[in-house]
């Protein structure tokens, strides 16, 4: 696969990653099963996918205990991505950024990835109560401990608590700039897709202007794009998409343009390629900075997502994709 360079250490991952939190986390629980996650992560170490990506707080913890299982046999093989800074209640979550907490959340990750050390721990979301730049600092010491490699920080994903008139990242960009002071930020992670395009218009550009690699969640759309959805379906009471404005069945009807236009790409390409992995090259096409990081827990998708990795979009194709409809359904 493709090798991209995260940050300015040069950190080289594949273009493609994977996102590791549909295998414990956030979607269909009666559809999660270890056995076929753990051979989902052996797939993509396979394919060259090295980048996985997982949290503390998915499970929460038995995401890392399962892709533990994995790096005790292929350690080298891995580009190790986890995250701090959330814990999960019985109907809440909320932000731990105490320099505390975090050395002793780093320390556990590690007993559960079976690792001495990660390649990239990132902040998932700052603490209200706690200045950055001392969660931030805690998380600078664990490099210097050589405990953790590089550190990233997760978008700031609150779109109705914004301020009036502001853009979507304004605040993460506020937080960039603060915890830049305090150590190098080497990547950045935040949503990026064809139905999703807001990161390209600031987000994107700092991060490509300063050297900061961008790890690209839900390039999908939460399965959205890969045209293998229906209408009406319905989803599961944990399943995330089940509370989400444009997963109900009349929002879904009505975005159906957006995949349909997927698919017309795709077939100028050839038999065997999907709108998967149409909107995966579109994302990985704007900018060499970019890995996208798809979720799935199944090997057949694992290896379709990789192989958008050498899918190469015209500039007829480009525009193309540019010319579809906005998605309806608010986020908020």
């Amino acid at each position: 696969m493709e090798r991209r360079t995260i940050g300015a250490t040069a950190l080289a991952v594949g273009a493609v990653g994977l996102g590791c939190m549909p295998m414990n986390w956030a979607y269909s629980t009666s559809r999660q099963r270890g056995e076929e996650s753990v051979r989902a992560v052996h797939r993509a170490l396979d394919l060259g996918a090295c980048l996985l990506d997982t949290a503390d707080m998915y499970g929460p913890f038995t995401n890392e205990l399962l892709l533990g299982r994995v790096l005790k046999e292929r350690r080298s093989d891995a580009f190790v991505s986890t995250k701090v800074g959330l814990l999960v209640g019985d109907q809440h979550i909320v932000a731990n950024g105490r320099p505390g907490y975090v050395k002793r959340a780093c320390d556990a990750s590690l007993r559960r990835l079976q690792t001495d050390v990660i390649d990239l721990y990132q902040l998932h979301r700052a603490d209200p109560e706690v200045p950055v730049e001392e969660t931030w600092g805690a998380m600078a010491e664990l490099v210097r401990a050589g405990k953790v490699r590089a550190l990233g920080l997760c978008a700031v994903g609150a779109r109705s608590a914004r301020r009036p008139g502001a853009r979507l990242h304004d605040a993460t960009i506020r937080q960039l700039e603060r915890v830049q002071q305090v150590f190098p930020v080497s990547a950045v992670e935040a949503e990026l897709s064809v139905w999703s395009p807001e990161a390209l218009r600031t987000l994107l550009p700092w991060c490509a202007s300063r050297g900061v690699g961008f790890l690209a969640a839900m390039p999908l759309g939460n399965g959205f794009l890969t045209g293998t959805l229906t209408p009406g379906q319905g989803f599961e009471p944990d399943d995330l998409r089940a509370r989400h404005p444009r997963f109900t069945a009349e929002m879904m009807a009505a975005n159906q343009p957006i995949v349909a236009g997927l698919r017309r790409i795709a077939a100028r390409h050839g038999d065997g390629v999907t709108p998967a992995q149409v909107a995966l090259a579109w994302v990985l096409a704007q900018g060499r900075h970019v890995v996208a990081v798809p979720g799935t827990k199944q090997e057949r998708w694992v290896a379709q997502n990789a192989g958008a990795a050498a899918l190469r979009l015209s500039a007829q194709d480009l525009a193309e994709v540019g010319g579809l409809p906005a998605a309806q359904g608010s986020w908020d």
